[in-house]
């Protein structure tokens, strides 16, 4: 990673040693105080993941149901609000938005403690998924202001490979509370969570403040005339739902329609975090430019084609070449979800101006947004439903979806050629 003067990122490569601290802390500066954020919150992530539906049903009372409806409520209006969230992190600040939004989302949290009922349950969770957008916008356009266009990826690679360490020990930690099963516990995790939030945004005081960007002529949120970042922001979408592949899919077909063993599904989970740790930044080098960020992409869509082939041939098979075969295809599904992420991260970033970063980056969320709310219902019918069919239809679908991304960069690129003005930072 290389020194830029008013953008001090380290003083050293960020590839240097090799220990595991290294591969998690990017050199000292912005960079490495947004990886310690990173840090704190997805810590307090992590743990609330794993209870937020036991502490809705359990302890609130609410039906699975009512928690559902609630809980797709609460995304949908973190969809609508993630564009102007994010060009507000633009006219005031990136730090003012994500200090404002931490700090709002402490007593946001806390006041699940005393929700009496449905209505209460949604007000609070949808006042949190608009502090939550604002946040998720904020951030991104902090890394954006403070890290030069070259360190981008690589920072977002560090900040990834963090995350999920700090999400698994989150996860760890909801784990003794369920083991505990008490109302107690369960409280105990809504003040810890709430906690991670606070830290969190007194925190974020630690860096630099990022320039506010004045009004421009012309429509405020520019993103949405932006016809290759939106077509690049839908197939980033549609390529993202590998996340819940292992999360949601896997689970359900190994149970149901394999004969490995139950502890292949935690064998398979543990590999991809561990993967993405050691793999992560290494495989974010060179994609901060949209040519290599688009073929990056196409590569790691590949990559999860070919771990949806190997999957559908696990199927009806003994339980030693189900369970090969499963990890097999988990290892080119990780390959796969690192290599596309780098490519994903490297274009949201070349593809927005420096002058609405906040906006962009807020809009290049709500892919992945609808990539989440598409994909269990989808991924598990083609899988769980139809087998062998299914999986090659989600392959052919990933590839499909990899290889027109350089053809958005190529788009994106004659675009600005064409209008250099309007895209000027």
């Amino acid at each position: 990673m290389r020194t830029r003067k008013n953008h001090d990122v380290g003083t050293r490569g960020p590839h240097s040693g090799n220990t595991m601290l290294s591969r998690l802390l990017p050199p000292a500066g912005p960079a490495r105080v947004l990886t310690g954020i990173t840090l704190v919150h997805t810590l307090g992530q992590g743990l609330w993941m794993a209870l937020s539906a036991i502490y809705a049903t359990t302890v609130l009372g609410l039906s699975p149901g009512r928690f559902a409806v609630g809980v797709g409520i609460a995304a949908g209006i973190a969809l609508l609000v993630s564009t102007p969230t994010g060009h507000l992190a633009d006219r005031i600040g990136p730090r003012s938005v994500q200090i404002c939004s931490f700090l709002a989302l402490g007593p946001l949290t806390a006041a699940l403690l005393v929700v009496d009922g449905f209505a209460s349950y949604l007000l609070v969770i949808s006042a949190q998924a608009v502090a939550y957008s604002a946040s998720r916008s904020a951030r991104m356009a902090m890394v954006a202001g403070l890290v030069p266009p070259q360190d981008r990826v690589s920072v977002r690679a560090y900040l990834r490979a963090t995350s999920n360490v700090s999400v698994s020990v989150g996860a760890a930690l909801a784990g003794l509370l369920l083991a505990a099963d008490s109302v107690r516990a369960y409280q105990a995790a809504v003040v810890f969570n709430a906690s991670t939030y606070l830290a969190t945004g007194l925190l974020t005081l630690l860096l630099p403040a990022v320039a506010a960007q004045p009004a421009r002529p012309g429509p405020a949120l520019t993103v949405l005339r932006d016809r290759p970042y939106l077509a690049f922001v839908v197939l980033d979408g549609l390529l993202s739902m590998h996340n819940l592949l292992l999360d949601v899919v896997l689970p359900l077909w190994v149970l149901h329609r394999t004969h490995a063993p139950r502890w292949m599904i935690a064998a398979i989970l543990l590999t991809n975090t561990v993967a993405v740790v050691l793999l992560q930044v290494r495989a974010a080098r060179g994609t901060d430019e949209p040519t290599a960020a688009a073929k990056a992409s196409r590569s790691g869509a590949l990559c999860l084609a070919a771990a949806c082939v190997i999957f559908s041939f696990s199927g009806g098979t003994s339980a030693a070449v189900a369970g090969a075969l499963l990890f097999l295809g988990a290892l080119a599904h990780v390959l796969g979800e690192i290599r596309q992420s780098a490519g994903s991260w490297g274009m949201s970033f070349a593809l927005a101006p420096e002058h609405a970063q906040g906006q962009y980056q807020g809009t290049y969320a709500m892919g992945s947004d609808l990539g989440k709310m598409i994909a269990p219902a989808l991924l598990t019918w083609l899988a769980v439903d139809h087998g062998g069919p299914g999986w090659l239809v989600m392959a052919l679908g990933f590839a499909l979806a990899g290889a027109a991304m350089p053809r958005i960069a190529a788009w994106a690129r004659r675009e600005r050629e064409a209008a250099p003005d309007a895209v000027a930072a």
